[in-house]
């Protein structure tokens, strides 16, 4: 893997992630923004303070959310990227095209999934803004126990492999990550701050929206990047039939 490589790959890591954003945008607008809408209705009802906003609803479920979504897609991509350019090779014999859906995957799972399964997404009016900070150490702890647990998950699983063979070490390093992953969410203090007359099918639907748009953002992103880092690391020759002198016909490769 050769500067010109990496570059390349960092480039279409972020492409891609423009891609994956726009399909999340997508999904984030006709599936998420309807649940907001609900929170933020409850939320006017049950408060006293009416503000005025500086930018409108509708300017914020449109380019406010496009605008925040293609950052993070673009940011993401680029990180993903420098991170296959690590991996490739180094996670076993998968071709390019493989290896960016098990970092896609691992991805998702390692940044999205585990930290979600215990700290979930809230919408608006059910939290309380004295504990964003604590909150939000919190969250970024999980994340970064789920991304150092899952690296530790992958060594075991390659030092087992000569003597486990690839399927009994790959079974052993994810039941270890799961393990681990459990006993964090068990020691880690807990946050439940959601008033109890709000309505729990919002809340449902919010929370569904939330993983349903990080599915879609590192699908997407696997996918596409998949297919430009092929085309990059793996490129195909073109075999064209021409004519040799002697009036045969041979195979020119380009």
């Amino acid at each position: 893997m050769n500067s010109v490589h990496v570059r390349a790959l960092l480039v279409r890591g972020m492409l891609a992630g423009i891609g994956a954003g726009l399909l999340a945008f997508v999904v984030a607008y006709f599936v998420g923004i309807p649940s907001v809408d609900d929170a933020i209705a409850y939320e006017a009802a049950h408060s006293q303070e009416h503000g005025e906003e500086l930018f409108s609803r509708l300017q914020q479920s449109t380019a406010g959310l496009a605008t925040g979504v293609l950052v993070f897609g673009i940011a993401m991509g680029g990180i993903a990227a420098l991170a296959y350019c690590f991996a490739i090779g180094r996670v076993g014999r998968f071709g390019a095209r493989a290896t960016a859906a098990l970092m896609a995957a691992a991805g998702f799972v390692t940044i999205c999934l585990v930290p979600f399964l215990k700290y979930p997404p809230n919408p608006p009016a059910t939290s309380d803004p004295g504990t964003l900070n604590q909150r939000t150490a919190l969250f970024f702890l999980m994340i970064a126990l789920s991304v150092l647990l899952a690296i530790g998950a992958v060594l075991l699983g390659r030092r087992l492999t000569p003597r486990w063979g690839n399927w009994n070490a790959s079974i052993a390093a994810g039941a270890t990550f799961v393990a681990a992953v459990t006993v964090a969410m068990v020691f880690l203090p807990g946050i439940s701050e959601t008033p109890k007359d709000f309505p729990a099918t919002v809340m449902w639907e919010f929370r569904v929206a939330a993983i349903g748009i990080q599915a879609v953002l590192w699908t997407g992103f696997g996918l596409i990047f998949g297919h430009l880092a092929e085309r990059v690391l793996e490129p195909k020759t073109a075999v064209e039939a021409a004519p040799a002198p002697d009036g045969r016909v041979a195979a020119v490769t380009r």
